[in-house]
């Protein structure tokens, strides 16, 4: 059996001791062991949080970063201080310099540490196909079939041919857990897209989608791109339970429960899924 629970988010359960801050992070437990998903904005947050769950980052088997953003990287030097021979697994893309563009300034948004001193300080492993990290616990690998909306953000940029580009977002990815009766998608932000995401891991392990977690960036979806996201989980994937968090939004959210009810719950901090 699988347990999932959301350490950090942008919310905490209410009337709970948990934090809440703009970030994400999950473990992923099984019992082969436990993986961190993402380390959410501050390592304060994620410890206190953990520690209020009883948890211990020497409990942790290996560390997974959905992309490189700093709301989901920012206890990363923190977690390898504590925990330096820790795996990382990442897309090879991890360490590209990435800035958000606002008020006509260039604002670095990227990992908290150099990608060399990433690779000195611990035992990175960079793929941009799928991973068995865990059994049974997978990476989705980079998502390369973008053919439906990406969950982009406009000021979000790379530096590129001496001057800037629209980011790629070619290192975000997100995380499959096998179950029994199907498959368990954890997403740190989408920015690969959601409808993208969850026709590459059905592409690739070929079995039903059991819930749906995490990040979905869909914030930033006008009012057309909102009811094709709906349009579609409902025509292709039935849905199955959606947990949306993060990056998801209200106006989002609000559009996914008034399509399909109780099947869409919210996942703040503290939240703990079997």
């Amino acid at each position: 059996m699988a347990k999932i629970t959301c350490i950090t988010e942008n919310t905490a359960a209410r009337g709970s001791s948990f934090w809440g801050e703009h970030g994400l992070s999950f473990t992923i437990e099984t019992e082969q062991g436990c993986v961190l998903f993402d380390t959410g904005q501050t390592a304060a947050v994620l410890l206190h949080n953990l520690a209020l769950l009883g948890k211990s980052l020497h409990e942790i088997d290996a560390l997974v970063l959905s992309h490189a953003h700093f709301d989901h990287t920012g206890g990363l030097p923190a977690v390898l201080t504590i925990r330096p021979d820790l795996p990382v697994y990442a897309s090879p893309d991890i360490g590209r310099p990435r800035f958000s563009h606002q008020d006509g300034r260039y604002r670095s948004i990227g990992l908290p540490l150099a990608s060399e001193a990433l690779a000195h300080l611990t035992d990175l492993r960079l793929s941009a196909g799928p991973v068995e990290v865990l059994p049974g616990v997978w990476t989705t690998g980079e998502i390369g079939d973008r053919s439906e909306p990406e969950g982009r953000s406009p000021q979000h940029v790379v530096a590129q041919d001496g001057g800037w580009q629209p980011d790629p977002y070619r290192d975000d990815m997100s995380m499959v857990v096998e179950t029994q009766d199907g498959l368990v998608v954890v997403c740190g932000c989408c920015h690969a897209g959601l409808l993208n995401t969850l026709a590459h891991v059905l592409r690739i392990f070929q079995r039903p989608l059991m819930a749906v977690l995490g990040g979905t960036h869909l914030v930033s979806a006008e009012d057309e791109a909102l009811h094709h996201t709906v349009e579609v989980l409902q025509e292709k994937y039935g849905p199955p339970p959606l947990y949306p968090n993060h990056c998801t939004g209200d106006r989002a959210y609000v559009a996914l429960a008034k399509a399909f009810g109780d099947k869409v719950r919210p996942c703040p901090a503290g939240t703990v899924l079997t």
